[in-house]
Formats: structure tokens, C-alpha cells, sequence
């Protein structure tokens, strides 16, 4: 039962490096309609999240971009074997944006960064075949990125800076399968954790080898989030030594690193069209386990949870078309891996590889001020897989699996002003 609610434990702290089960890219509306390239376009403050060394090439003096998504995702369980299934409550996630840049001379741009990259949530319905693994998770995490730029020569440019992240997590699941107290209340868990911080960085160069044709190199460095004496609360536990807990509230500390990115690309612009690919890579092969340590006062019962990551790619492809002085037209298709491997198929964390599919526009309401619009629609591929290292409440360990069916949809709202 204990090593079954360390289980828990490292799910809460995963939902930290995923979106209520998904990770979800949308840090910005323009490159979110392009396929969410953007290391080698140079259109707008996003650059201060895609690539900082662009920020330099910006030709005003004062750009700001603001933007926000609303992600609606639906997750289907089913095991025909069993004949159980569920369906996710359609959960909505608002992930939001704010990038400023301001060009201090011809060679010199500063930049800031506000974003969201994790901030969604999944509910199943209580009770369900799995809610010994997960009931829902709701997640809020918060970037901060001030960045400079400088420019070594019209051709070639760098840039980065620190990254601080903070970030918040609430997770709920029964203690078992089975466990529930004298009037039939399953016993559960919640565990709610605030204010984890730590600081990474980012850094990036762009070569422009023509007028039309731009290359740029992204990297963001690996950050580790620390939990100390996050709260877990025990609720309708039954008074029997047998099973290990009482009802009332413990501490838990953990620590879970996220991963290094490396992104390249390029860009071509022709006439009124502008070509784009990024080639992402997302390093998790340093995420092979995750050690946790519950409440002092429960003996440490340390415990290793593995999920034993591999390193996955993202491709990218994205095009640009100036309709009108007024309207530009977007559209991009991305083919994202998933980094888990088979056997390590949690439900709080269903992700398998994905295409993505997006589109938009920007109009320009002034010569200062535009409206940016996106969408994407990212469709899960249908896969049969399991987690195999759950522990029942007996102390065995024991697999769960099925069927899962999962997609999410973003249209996406922003503003973009110059001067």
C-alpha cells in the first residue's frame, strides 16, 4: 500500500513536465498556426521563446506580443478483454503568453518572456478501472524569460538568458483497487504542491546567409523542480494496520529533472510566401526514474519509480502567405514522438506519437496593431499498451492497460503591437 501511494506521488510530480497528460506546445499564436515553427522566423517578440537571437533583427524599436489558447482534450479508455471503458471529462486548459522586446541600439535588443507551456488537466470519471493510478490532475506552471540579443554582424547573431520557472500541481487516486472505508467510500489521495522553482537557461544564434534565407539554433537547458514537504491528504481510509495509512495529512519530497531541448531550422521567404521547418529534439533519456522520499515521520520509505525515457523528436514544416497589406495567412503539420516507452504506459500521462495539424491568420488593424488568430488539432495515434510497475494494496506488483484513443483541439486569440 505505501509503495503503492509513492506511485502516486511521482504521477503528481510528472504532470509537472506534462499538460494534464499532454504536452502540448503553444507558446505563441503566429508559429502555433505554422506548425509551431519559429527558430528561424523572424515576425514577432515570440522569438524571445523560439529562438532570442532573432529578437536583434526585429526592425522596431518596441514589439509585443500577447496571446492565449484554450485547449480542449478527450482521452478514451477501453479494454475489451476486461469489457471496462471509460471517457475523460473534456478538460479545457488555458495556456497564455507575453513576449516584449526592445531594440536598444542597431546591434543590442532586450527581451522578456511570460509563459505557460504546462497548464492543463485531466479528470477521469471517479472510480473508474484505473483510479488506482490516476482520479484527475490539474497543473498550472509559469516561465519567466528575460533575454538579450546581439547582433555580431547582419549575417550572424546570438542570444539568451535565464529561464525561472514556478509551478503548481494538484493530483487525486485511490489508494487501490478495492480499499475503502466501513461505509463504502473508496479510500484516496490528494496531494497539492505550490511554488516549485528553479532556474534553467536558453541560448540561440541565427545565420542569415541571404536576404531570404535565415538558419537558427535554439537550446534550453535541462531544469530540475524540487518538492519539498508537499502536502498529501488521506480520506475515507479504514482504521486497520493492514493498510498502512491513516486518515489525516503527511509531507512528501521529490525531485523531477525536465528535459534538455535542441532546436534547429531554417526559413525562406519567396516573394509573398515564407517556408519553415524546425527540427526539434527533446533529450529524455535523463528521466529514467524518480526517487521519492514520504514524510519523515512514515520511516522514509524511499522508493524508485521507473520510466525509463528514451530521447524523441518533434518535425516541424510551416508556410506563410501575405494575402493582402492587411491579412497573412498561416498553415503547418508537425509529427511529434513520444519519448515513452512500452511498458510505461501511465494514464495520467497517455501521450503516444501524435500528428498535429494547425492554421491561422494575422490582420492588421493598424500599421501598430494586428490581431493574431491560430488553431491546431493534434490526434493521438490509437495505441494498446500498459504500465507495468503498479503495486497492489499486497505489495505485488501488477499491470494495467488497454486501449487508448486521445486527441485535443486550440483555437487561439492574440495581439501583436509595434512601434
Amino acid at each position: 500500500m505505501r509503495k503503492l501511494l509513492l506511485l502516486v506521488l511521482f504521477a503528481t510530480v510528472t504532470a509537472v513536465s506534462y499538460a494534464g497528460g499532454y504536452r502540448v506546445s503553444v507558446q505563441g499564436q503566429r508559429a502555433m498556426a505554422m506548425g509551431h515553427t519559429g527558430v528561424a522566423v523572424v515576425n514577432s517578440a515570440e522569438l524571445v521563446f523560439f529562438n532570442p537571437a532573432g529578437l536583434v533583427y526585429l526592425e522596431d524599436k518596441l514589439n509585443v506580443s500577447v496571446g492565449a489558447s484554450g485547449i480542449f482534450t478527450d482521452i478514451i479508455y477501453q479494454n475489451e478483454e476486461l469489457g471496462t471503458s471509460s471517457q475523460t471529462d473534456n478538460g479545457v486548459g488555458t495556456p497564455l503568453n507575453l513576449y516584449g522586446s526592445y531594440r536598444i541600439n542597431d546591434w543590442f535588443t532586450a527581451g522578456l518572456g511570460v509563459y505557460t507551456p504546462y497548464g492543463s488537466g485531466v479528470t477521469w470519471p471517479t472510480d473508474w478501472p484505473g483510479s488506482h493510478l490516476v482520479n484527475n490532475i490539474e497543473l498550472a506552471a509559469i516561465y519567466i524569460q528575460p533575454t538579450l540579443s546581439f547582433k555580431l554582424s547582419d549575417k550572424f547573431s546570438i542570444g539568451g538568458g535565464p529561464i525561472f520557472v514556478t509551478g503548481s500541481v494538484n493530483f487525486n487516486r485511490n489508494l487501490s483497487r478495492t480499499t475503502e472505508d466501513l461505509e463504502g467510500n473508496r479510500s484516496n489521495v490528494t496531494i497539492d504542491d505550490s511554488g516549485v522553482t528553479n532556474w534553467g537557461w536558453s541560448i540561440g544564434a541565427m545565420f542569415n546567409p541571404s536576404e531570404n534565407f535565415r538558419l537558427g539554433f535554439s537550446y534550453r537547458s535541462e531544469i530540475t523542480l524540487e518538492a519539498e514537504g508537499g502536502e498529501a491528504t488521506f480520506s475515507n481510509v479504514p482504521n486497520s494496520t493492514a493498510v498502512g495509512f491513516t486518515n489525516g495529512t503527511t509531507t512528501f519530497d521529490a525531485s523531477l529533472p525536465l528535459p534538455a531541448e535542441l532546436t534547429v531550422g531554417l526559413s525562406y521567404q519567396y516573394k509573398k510566401w515564407l517556408f519553415a521547418f524546425d527540427f526539434n529534439r527533446q533529450f529524455w533519456d535523463v528521466y529514467e526514474s524518480l526517487d521519492i522520499d514520504f514524510g519523515s515521520t512514515d520511516a522514509n520509505p524511499d522508493s524508485v519509480n521507473p520510466r525509463n525515457y528514451k530521447n524523441s523528436s518533434v518535425f516541424r514544416f510551416g508556410l506563410q502567405y501575405e494575402a493582402t497589406e492587411k491579412i497573412t495567412l498561416r498553415a503547418g503539420y508537425y509529427r511529434d514522438e513520444s519519448p515513452v516507452q512500452s511498458g510505461y504506459f501511465a494514464p495520467e500521462t497517455p501521450r503516444n506519437d501524435s500528428d498535429g495539424f494547425s492554421g491561422g491568420f494575422s490582420y492588421a488593424i493598424t500599421s501598430k496593431l494586428a490581431i493574431d488568430a491560430s488553431f491546431f488539432y493534434l490526434r493521438f495515434s490509437e495505441i494498446t499498451e500498459s504500465y507495468d510497475f503498479g503495486t497492489s494494496s499486497t505489495g505485488t506488483v501488477e499491470s494495467f492497460g488497454g486501449t487508448y484513443k486521445s486527441s485535443a483541439f486550440a483555437p487561439g486569440l492574440g495581439l501583436t503591437y509595434k512601434m
